[in-house]
């Protein structure tokens, strides 16, 4: 059971509640998107688990008529096991996604996940449609390159500012380049594509550049943020007529990641705190 200090971050350990949370935030006018927690396994029937299991949550999330969708990560359905194996998986949550007139985004991990990822993402996307979304992230000194790369590809982009530890040689590590690659990357999108953008930040600033890009280029935006962490901005967001997707993981594997949306903010920690403490 998850303690009431990680519900803030975390939809809940089982779909039906995963479920609930997608309700109560559809009632807010905000869309979710659905993680089932788990990430980098060596078995092969690991991979196969969870992958079963989102091609159920797609068809649970067809039935109930939520505005929702699903988010996988490379590692968790057979990347960290083969590249031939993961591919394989994607294409077929996809294939079901795309039957049931749903969606599937896929995250980005580290750098050196990342040609496999985009190489099984332009083959996908290519063979269904606008059924598909991927994450890239602009701390690689590669992403401009790689935004080139899929401007025509008929998939949605996450662009995010990237959350991985990567080695100068690749990434921005000074966080004012982080920012100005970033907004150096939305300009690109909005500017090259008249659909399929999507800003996962909760930086005030980025949000704000996207809408001023999305009214200027008329081109079809959303924007993502996480559960837990400025939701009131993203049901203000909401109101203004915005289109925003809270991504909400679930499942039995919370703790690390609970863990990890702690330490990367003060005002979690604070708020962790306080819970402790009763106050």
């Amino acid at each position: 059971m998850i303690p009431p200090i990680a519900r803030r971050f975390v939809a809940g350990e089982s779909v039906p509640e995963a479920l609930d949370h997608a309700r109560a935030r559809n009632d807010d006018g905000v869309a979710v998107i659905l993680n089932l927690l788990g990430e980098h396994y060596d078995d092969p029937a690991a991979a196969r688990a969870d992958v079963d299991a989102y091609l159920a949550l797609i068809d649970d999330i067809a039935a109930s008529g939520l505005d929702a969708c699903v988010s996988v990560k490379p590692s968790q359905i057979g990347l960290d096991i083969s590249a031939d194996l993961f591919e394989e998986h994607y294409r077929e949550i996809v294939s079901r996604a795309h039957e049931r007139d749903a969606f599937v985004w896929c995250d980005m991990e580290d750098a050196e996940t990342t040609d496999d990822t985009l190489d099984a993402f332009e083959s996908i996307a290519t063979e269904y449609p606008w059924s598909v979304g991927q994450c890239l992230q602009s701390n690689l000194k590669r992403t401009h390159d790689d935004l080139e790369r899929l401007v025509d590809v008929p998939g949605f982009v996450r662009l995010v500012k990237g959350a991985y530890d990567e080695p100068k040689s690749i990434a921005y590590t000074d966080k004012a380049r982080v920012n100005e690659a970033y907004r150096e990357d939305i300009e690109f999108l909005f500017e090259r594509r008249d659909r399929g953008v999507a800003v996962g930040s909760h930086d005030p600033e980025m949000i704000s550049l996207a809408n001023r890009l999305g009214s200027t280029h008329d081109t079809d935006y959303e924007i993502q943020l996480l559960m837990g962490v400025r939701e009131d901005a993203q049901r203000d967001l909401a109101r203004q007529g915005v289109d925003v997707k809270q991504y909400a993981p679930y499942g039995e594997k919370w703790l690390s990641y609970f863990y990890r949306r702690v330490r990367e903010r003060k005002e979690n920690v604070l708020f962790a705190l306080r819970a402790v403490v009763g106050r």
